[in-house]
């Protein structure tokens, strides 16, 4: 049916630019997924990859870590080379039986996330509905202005996700977000080492990562220590984000971001 002439589409309501606009990753930077939930999911996805393919456990862990690690996701793998539903692939391997025990995160979360100036984005290559259950369990679902989970990270067809650069550019222009406002909050390394390219801000959390193994009886280098070259900043907690505060060290261009 034709629209009535006089009909009037209603403008787009354009968010404010200019200040800075966060990025934060969600599994291990605003909660602890260490503790209890990324154990479950990579139970889930070995054992939905043993269903699905008929896979020995060896081979569907194999496969499980050598997709994360080539294409930053296992869910980018198996949709590339095996015949898989991912849509049932997410909604599988993100179901908890009882989410509010296995979430944790540091004391004053939502705090310290209200009181960072500027829009507040969520960047994650899990489900939508996983990362808005985690965001109302740690009640901060409203501090921020959307949730960019894997499905919206398609392409032309196909599934992309961090560290993807065309992926970031276009999910960025469609959130109205200029990469020279953007600080990317992840604890993820590689994630921002690719996004350092782009010239946005990065701050590297370690505060939730796993504890170092013990190989031949020493104490393995900590997966949080040192700040590689593409790390604007390292932190072990939010509270290292907190305007004014100096966290041992200043840097210029991360202090220009959060006073404006």
């Amino acid at each position: 049916m034709l629209s009535s002439p006089i009909s009037r589409r209603r403008p787009r309501v354009r968010p404010r630019t200019g200040g800075p606009v966060w990025l934060f990753d969600l599994d291990n930077t605003l909660h602890h997924a260490s503790h209890a939930i990324f154990p479950a999911i990579n139970e889930a996805m070995t054992r939905y990859i043993v269903d699905s393919l008929g896979v020995e456990t060896a081979e569907a862990d194999r496969l499980r870590v050598r997709y994360t690690r080539r294409y930053g996701a296992t869910l980018l793998g198996l949709a590339r080379h095996h015949p898989i539903d991912p849509h049932d692939f997410l909604r599988v391997v993100h179901t908890f039986h009882d989410l509010p025990a296995m979430v944790r995160s540091e004391r004053g979360l939502a705090r310290l996330v209200a009181a960072l100036p500027g829009r507040k984005l969520i960047l994650t290559n899990a489900p939508e509905k996983y990362a808005r259950d985690v965001l109302r369990e740690l009640g901060i679902e409203r501090l921020f202005e959307r949730v960019i989970a894997i499905e919206d990270m398609r392409r032309h067809g196909s599934w992309h996700a961090k560290p993807d650069l065309p992926m970031l550019r276009r999910v960025l222009r469609e959130a109205r977000v200029p990469t020279e406002d953007a600080i990317l909050v992840e604890d993820t390394r590689s994630h921002l080492k690719h996004y350092k390219k782009l010239g946005i801000g990065t701050v590297w959390i370690v505060g939730h990562l796993p504890a170092p193994a013990r190989i031949e009886g020493k104490i393995a280098r900590l997966p949080g220590s040192g700040r590689p070259h593409y790390v604007d900043r390292r932190i072990r907690s939010l509270k290292s984000l907190r305007p004014g505060h100096e966290a041992g060290h200043r840097w210029s261009r991360f202090e220009s971001r959060t006073k404006r």
